[in-house]
């Protein structure tokens, strides 16, 4: 089982940037697609961002497409989501997670059913 922490969170004003990283520990990172969401109150958690195992695939969310940058780093077992031009409604909290079923497509990145291990969560608050 692979264990997260998310970091890098804070308050930036729109336009700004901020990199969220999100360390890994256990085995099972090495076959594990990887993923970030954010959730705001009263709303569903919605996928931002995946990466593949290898980082060669990558998915994004129409509304951070062109200024969100995923990555990881597998020697260091770190992903990180680099967030450029934010804007207000980037408000949220993020959250980093793992999907350790090493069969996921590329279409399945964005699928939130398919991720079992979950980070505590970072705030990002983007103020107009």
């Amino acid at each position: 089982q692979v264990q997260l922490v998310e970091s890098g969170g804070g308050s930036v004003q729109a336009g700004g940037s901020l990199i969220l990283s999100c360390a890994a520990s256990g085995r099972s990172f090495g076959y594990s697609s990887m993923g970030w969401f954010r959730q705001v109150p009263g709303k569903e958690r919605e996928a931002v961002s995946g990466i593949s195992v290898t980082g060669y695939t990558t998915q994004y969310a129409d509304s951070v497409k062109d200024r969100f940058i995923i990555s990881r780093d597998n020697a260091k077992k770190i992903i990180y989501l680099e967030m450029n031009s934010l804007r207000p409604e980037d408000t949220a909290v993020y959250y980093c997670a793992a999907a350790q079923d090493s069969r996921i497509t590329a279409a399945q990145l964005m699928d939130i059913r398919k991720y079992d291990a979950w980070g505590q969560g970072t705030q990002v608050t983007v103020s107009s």
